[in-house]
Formats: structure tokens, sequence, C-alpha cells
């Protein structure tokens, strides 16, 4: 039995996320977007590189929700991106609509279906989810601390000319400036990061992995990173479609875990076939423990803001 993942949003990040799904070969994919014809474009473009890399997945574009009944995965990318300039706080009140009406449609057609939130501010939007969809919180789940932690596993890699593989870390909190990579738990090769790397340039790779998106954002002057974000919703989708049970960073609601109650933050959690299946709790030095309270503190504003609307 193939597998039935929908991803809503045909920009960069979705029809990327898609192509990765489908190229896998376990899962078909359905393509949504208001835009008419570009989905069902995109879609046919990738069903005919079928042959040559060897899957027999269908994927199928689409400007309703009709054909995305009964999902087993549905992501969501939906929004508008961020420009130069842009935080991504900024886009907080036009992306709650297109969410909210995206969820809607979801709940109705797959109930039964687990949500990946991508579009950002992530961490609010996949509260609004949550609230809307009217699912488990273990079936809402947030795309953000595998891509910050990407991102951090890269830049360290790079400073000490090691493979990615070696560097073991994690990025938690919200995705955005306040994001807390955590240097007291981060190794390469098993030995602290701290003990290789000195503290002040250690502050700087934390700070550029903060500014990870916006790196990006201010190079392409006309859109957003695509390739890593897609490629750690690939890994969720697939943890979840083959139940790998795997310890991921992702943007989780939290019910006192990490002395953070009501919200979402990005925290390890075991990834597998019910959505989050448990929340990890990794042991925080004072600084890390204070940093993302302040990071959930951020985000609590956005959701009072939204609250308000």
């Amino acid at each position: 039995m193939k597998f039935k993942v929908t991803v809503v949003g045909s920009g960069f990040v979705g029809a990327t996320t898609a192509q990765r799904v489908f190229e896998t070969g376990y899962a078909d994919v359905v393509l949504v977007d208001i835009v008419e014809g570009k989905p069902q474009g995109i879609a046919l473009d990738m069903l005919e590189s079928g042959p040559v890399i060897g899957t027999d997945a269908q994927v199928t574009g689409a400007n309703t929700y009709e054909k995305t009944a009964n999902s087993d995965v549905v992501v969501i990318t939906a929004g508008l991106p961020r420009k130069p300039g842009m935080s991504r706080d900024d886009l907080l009140l036009t992306n709650m609509k297109i969410v909210g009406s995206v969820t809607e449609e979801v709940a109705k057609y797959s109930p039964n279906s687990i949500i990946i939130v991508v579009s950002n501010p992530l961490d609010a939007m996949v509260q609004h989810a949550l609230h809307v969809s009217g699912f488990s919180k273990e079936r809402v789940i947030g795309m953000a601390g595998i891509l910050d932690t990407a991102r951090f596993r890269t830049f360290l890699s790079q400073e000490l000319n090691v493979s990615v593989t070696n560097v073991s870390a994690y990025v938690l909190g919200g995705h955005g400036d306040t994001m807390v990579p955590l240097i007291g738990s981060t190794t390469v090769g098993g030995v602290p990061v701290a003990k290789l790397i000195n503290s002040d340039r250690l502050e700087e790779i934390v700070q550029r992995t903060r500014d990870g998106g916006a790196e990006i954002v201010s190079l392409l002057k006309t859109g957003s990173a695509y390739y890593a974000p897609s490629a750690a919703v690939a890994q969720m989708v697939e943890a979840i479609l083959l139940d790998r049970k795997e310890i991921l960073p992702c943007a989780a609601y939290l019910e006192g875990e990490y002395g953070i109650r009501g919200l979402y933050a990005g925290v390890p959690i075991k990834l597998g076939s019910r959505g989050v299946e448990e929340i990890i709790e990794v042991e925080l030095t004072d600084t890390e423990s204070a940093a993302l309270q302040a990071s959930a503190d951020s985000v609590q504003e956005l959701v009072e803001i939204m609250a308000k609307a």
C-alpha cells in the first residue's frame, strides 16, 4: 500500500518538498495551489521524471482539496515568503489567514492525517493550525529545528573541516532570532565543541545560524531558502510514514516540558507513525534554559497578537 502525502503551496519549498517525497517512491503526492495550472504543470513535469529515476509513484496537481482526501501526511508551505528586510514575524497576520483556511480544508478531507507546518512565522503558524484543526497535539508539528540544526552543523563542519556527519548538535526554541543552539551538548567526533573552537568564534557561528535564513534571502533578493527546508520536511515525512521513531528537533506543543506550557517550541522529539510520540528533555545549562524561555516568550507575544486579530 502506497502512502499519500499532500503538499499545500507549489512555491519553491512546496515544489521541492513534493519532488523529494515523490522520488522516494513510497508515497503518492498531491500538490495543491490556488494558481490555476501551476500545480498541475509542476506535477506533470515531475511525474515524467519517474521513468528516469525509477519510481512508479504518482504526483497530481490540484487547485482544490478533493484529490487530497485521506492523506497520511499534509505539509503546509502556503503563505507569503520573506523579502529582504522582512522578519519572519512581519508575515504574521497575512499568513495566519492563509494557514487557517488551508487547515480547515485539511481537517475536512484528511481528518486522520498528521500536519507538518512550514509557513512562517513557524511557531505561531503551527499553534494556529492546532487550534483550527482540532487535532491532537501529537498530530500537528512544525518544521524548524531540523533546518536550524542543519545550518549550525554545516557552519561547524566548515569551521573545523570535518564531515557534517561527525557534528552532533541541537538547535531549540523558536524559528527566528531567538533560536537556541545548544553549545553545551554539541560535539564533534564526541569532543565538546567548546574545546575545539574558542568562545568568540563560536558565538559568531551561533549568530550566523540565527541569521541563516536572512543571509539567503539577502543573497537571492527575490526569494528565500528551499533546498534545505524541503530536505528537513522530507526527513520528517519519512520518519512518520516509515515509523522510524527518529529523534529530531521539531516544533512541538509543550505542556510543562522545559518549563513551557501551552505553547509550541522547538525541542527534540521522537517522531513516528503517531506523530510526536515523545518529547525528549535534554539537560540544559542555566544560560540555555533562560534563552529557551526567552524564545518561548517571543512566540507567546505572536500568539497573543493572533488571538486579538
